[in-house]
């Protein structure tokens, strides 16, 4: 017979009390164990171990998994999002259960068995998609494919499920992106006509992020990459180097791209004209 606990455990640390019953354990065992602190009644008929993580306790009082740009954050994708209230898949006619303190937002898209826990990638992708829009979508969908956390078939399904106007984001989608930014960069560069050579490497300069008719170099500046006086060297001379093959470079940061980006526009089609002026 399976201690409650561990059973739960086993099951990813949330469990329908059905499920557990289904195992052989016990009503009374149930209540045994959430009397001696062994395990939490999250709300009727569903159970927790208390290590299992905040969000995906807060889905299951809820109702059903973590999903969207909180799912795929929880997976290691870079998401565009920073709204910290947890998104909920409760399935297509699924019921919703407001608790204390809740800040949920329900999903009911796509069809299929909801489990508790964390949604898979391409669910998660799905509802991003409806949920924030095509900039966010096509940003996860690179990193995703990125770390190989969407096979070919995933990625298929996950075309057929967009609608039809929009299944060009995943036609267009590469898998050599280094970071979201640079997927935000191509993609509305490439919506204003211009297209852009990706992870090119240049003699004496390096691997550059993207360069434009062979005369600018652009790159996208991720915190993680350039912060610190040794990164900041190390793009100045690189910086120099272009500079003695002819090459102009931008570099615009997080912060420019996602919440400046007028600015960032402007920037480069001033740096095309100038360049195209040299030739």
């Amino acid at each position: 017979m399976f201690d409650p606990h561990d059973l739960l455990t086993r099951l990813g640390g949330l469990a329908h009390g059905a499920q557990l019953q289904d195992y052989g354990v016990s009503r009374m065992q149930l209540s045994r164990a959430v009397r001696d602190g062994r395990i939490e009644r999250l709300r009727p008929g569903v159970f927790a171990t208390h290590g299992a993580a905040d969000a995906e306790r807060d889905a299951a009082r809820h109702g059903g998994a973590l999903t969207c740009a909180a799912a795929l954050r929880h997976l290691g994708v870079w998401v565009m999002s920073t709204e910290p209230a947890p998104h909920v898949w409760v399935g297509r006619r699924g019921r919703v259960y407001p608790h204390s303190g809740c800040r949920c937002v329900s999903h009911y898209f796509r069809t299929g068995r909801v489990r508790f826990g964390v949604v898979d990638v391409e669910t998660a992708l799905l509802h991003l998609y409806r949920c924030e829009g095509e900039e966010s979508f096509f940003a996860s969908l690179e990193s995703a494919l990125k770390q190989r956390k969407l096979t070919r078939s995933a990625r298929a399904r996950v075309r057929v499920a967009l609608p039809a106007h929009a299944r060009w984001l995943v036609d267009f989608a590469r898998s050599d992106s280094d970071s979201g930014l640079e997927s935000l960069l191509r993609l509305r560069l490439h919506l204003l006509g211009i297209a852009l050579d990706c992870q090119v490497v240049i003699g004496g300069v390096g691997r550059v992020d993207f360069v434009v008719d062979g005369r600018l170099i652009i790159e996208a500046d991720g915190k993680e990459n350039h912060d610190g006086s040794t990164m900041r060297h190390k793009d100045l001379v690189r910086d120099a180097a272009a500079s003695a093959l002819g090459y102009e470079t931008l570099h615009f940061d997080y912060a420019q791209i996602i919440h400046d980006w007028s600015a960032v526009q402007r920037s480069i089609i001033s740096a095309l004209q100038r360049t195209a002026q040299r030739e």
